[in-house]
């Protein structure tokens, strides 16, 4: 038997959370806070066919000393997935992985919605979390960038009842931007793809909604002027929900200087302005959940020139404690934080309760260092920086895990 004693619960009542073992163990945890197992609802986890920015033998050590216990992995892969058939076969590669490094996490799949594959939505309601659409492109080749495609996405989903998922910009508009702009400079990608991008592809994808009485899930919010419109939504009584990621509430247009093409991320960073109408927006209820959209790619990938530098950060490690130091700075509570990475995303993807617990030292500080990162890729945007707050074990389908020690 294991025994952690005396951990405190974010109420501040001591438990003693037991586990069977053969050994006989007790480890003190009363500097230790009981959180459930997080969920992560965006991650790009690149199996298969780019598992040498990443894969789940990877991925899962870094979920969980992120805190993680469940994720959502997003379908643009190589090939996406897009079929019942491509689906099955992703499944499978998961699963050897895991088992390979005997990590158990929980996982759930987005399906790619695709215009030569619409029918095999009808083929797979059961195995999959969500539809995603891509609106605008971003990496790899899913896109859904004409209405009439859009009107048959929305349409199939509602007679499945499967909640629709999107990466809200407009690609009509993002392709005249380029054309416009031309520009060789990282910072300028925050131009190019700038908020009427986002604001254009939310409003359609809202509309679509009060047509066909979907759920609707909308990733990476990033800008007040988004906010406005989930907000008016809601009101409405739409089923639309927000997330936001790590970057976007830790990061803003001036890091180009320093991360150059780091920083570079779909959709962009926006102005410090924007950062504060995303914590209020957690507040308010508007922003459901936070996402790592944990994306890696290599720094040799990144430190390619502007237009040949792909989009995205990894982030599943380093979420929490952004979030706890952001606790610890006053701008969100401990409830806040589990409604974010927790219990809005159980609510909204109709996941069942289950056992994983995350014991977190609220505490301790560590600086963010790359060497020390279980992701493949090696680098974070937050290198460097000092965070208060961090999981120290975890408890995954009743198997315990030092985080110290993965």
């Amino acid at each position: 038997m294991i025994t952690l004693n005396g951990a405190k619960t974010i109420s501040g009542e001591t438990i003693d959370i037991t586990l069977e073992n053969p050994v006989t163990t007790t480890i003190p945890a009363g500097h230790l806070t009981v959180f459930p197992g997080l969920i992560d609802p965006h991650v790009h986890f690149r199996t298969p066919g780019m598992e040498y920015k990443e894969d789940w033998r990877t991925a899962s050590k870094a979920a969980l000393v992120g805190g993680y216990t469940t994720v959502f992995d997003m379908p643009n892969t190589i090939p996406p997935t897009v079929s019942a058939e491509l689906l099955r076969d992703k499944k499978a590669l998961i699963d050897a992985q895991l088992k390979e490094i005997g990590i158990p996490l929980r996982y759930e799949l987005y399906f790619g919605a695709d215009k030569a594959h619409l029918s095999e939505i009808h083929n797979i309601r059961d195995h999959v979390i969500g539809i995603k659409i891509f609106m605008g492109c971003s990496t790899g080749n899913l896109v859904i960038d004409d209405d009439e495609s859009l009107h048959a996405v929305f349409a199939i989903a509602a007679t499945q009842n499967l909640l629709v998922a999107v990466h809200a910009e407009d690609e009509a508009l993002l392709k005249i931007r380029k054309q416009q702009l031309q520009s060789t400079h990282y910072c300028d990608h925050s131009v190019i793809r700038n908020i009427e991008v986002a604001t254009r592809a939310v409003e359609k994808a809202i509309a679509l909604t009060r047509i066909y009485g979907n759920r609707l899930y909308v990733l990476h919010v990033s800008s007040a002027e988004e906010i406005q419109l989930i907000r008016q939504a809601k009101a409405e009584g739409l089923a639309v929900y927000a997330e936001t990621t790590p970057h976007h509430l830790f990061l803003h247009d001036t890091a180009y200087e320093q991360l150059q093409g780091k920083a570079v991320v779909n959709p962009p960073l926006r102005a410090k302005t924007h950062q504060d109408i995303l914590f209020a927006a957690i507040r308010d209820g508007i922003i459901d959940t936070i996402g790592s959209d944990h994306a890696p790619h290599l720094l040799s990938e990144k430190e390619k020139k502007y237009g040949e530098c792909p989009s995205g950060m990894p982030g599943i490690e380093t979420t929490l404690p952004l979030l706890l130091t952001a606790h610890h700075q006053g701008l969100l509570s401990l409830s806040q934080i589990l409604n974010l990475t927790c219990y809005r995303a159980r609510d909204i993807f109709g996941l069942p309760a289950n056992d994983d617990k995350v014991l977190v030292d609220l505490e301790q500080t560590k600086t963010v260092n790359s060497a020390a990162l279980k992701t493949k890729c090696g680098w974070s945007a937050f290198e460097g920086q000092s965070l208060r707050g961090w999981p120290v074990y975890a408890i995954l389908r009743n198997q315990l895990f030092d985080l110290n020690s993965i």
